[in-house]
């Protein structure tokens, strides 16, 4: 038998099918605090719940298109760049079937949120509370304004308790901080930033000169306006050579 008749016969049903999903972590740094944008469910299972966006993977379409169409259609944002972050495929983790998620990561600037929050009524942006110290992990605290903690729909919770400790393990050998940034910002900005994904407070003239010496920043020789002291000047990220 060749592989073209062998394919003409296969039967698809002789093995269990797994659904897959997509679901989007999309955070910036809000009031001084790391948020994550939610959406509350509109039907079964866990109505009326906030969760992260997510859909389910089309037949026809790639992991990486089913989270862009998410993106739009969820979260109304348009050219976000987002990346894997993990799969989730706990076995009881969807009381509806066996359901895999793959989870699509994105730091975003805050004002990056503003259009699609006036737009979709439905999603709303929370704050995340890290009760632990470091990289070692562990269950995260989110609320909306002042709510009590959010028991999010599936294992979102886990989903964004991951992406925090992911962040904080990259943060301190990576550029990735600055795409929460403006094109243009200050170090005190740079270091807010900084002090609120890892839950403290940073040496002001360490944090600047190292942040200088790495090479990682481009004076614009522009001041920012609309301070009420000495306007602090402003700086740029300049990828270092092999960014892309």
């Amino acid at each position: 038998m060749d592989e073209a008749a062998f394919l003409e016969s296969y039967d698809a049903d002789a093995f269990d099918r797994l659904s897959v999903t997509v679901d989007l972590i999309l955070m910036s740094v809000i009031d001084g605090a790391p948020a994550v944008l939610l959406t509350r469910r509109s039907q079964h299972p866990f109505e009326g719940a906030w969760a992260l966006p997510g859909g389910f993977v089309g037949m026809g379409e790639s992991l990486d298109e089913a989270a862009h169409r998410v993106l739009v259609e969820k979260a109304g944002m348009a050219d976000a760049y987002v990346e894997q972050l993990y799969t989730f495929g706990a076995i009881d983790r969807d009381p509806r079937t066996r359901i895999i998620s793959v989870a699509y990561f994105a730091l975003l600037p805050a004002d990056r949120f503003a259009a699609a929050l006036k737009a979709m009524p439905d999603l709303a942006l929370a704050e995340i509370a890290v009760p632990w110290k470091g990289e070692t992990g562990g269950p995260v605290e989110v609320r909306i304004d002042d709510s009590d903690p959010l028991d999010l729909a599936f294992d979102h919770g886990d989903i964004v308790s991951l992406a925090m400790r992911r962040l904080r393990g990259k943060l301190d050998y990576s550029t990735v901080a600055f795409a929460l940034l403006p094109e243009r910002f200050t170090l005190r900005a740079l270091q807010d930033v900084y002090e609120a994904i890892l839950d403290t407070k940073l040496n002001k003239s360490a944090f600047r000169r190292r942040m200088i010496d790495r090479s990682w920043l481009e004076a614009t020789g522009e001041r920012e306006t609309g301070a009420s002291f000495r306007p602090a000047e402003l700086y740029r990220y300049l990828a270092p050579q092999g960014d892309k």
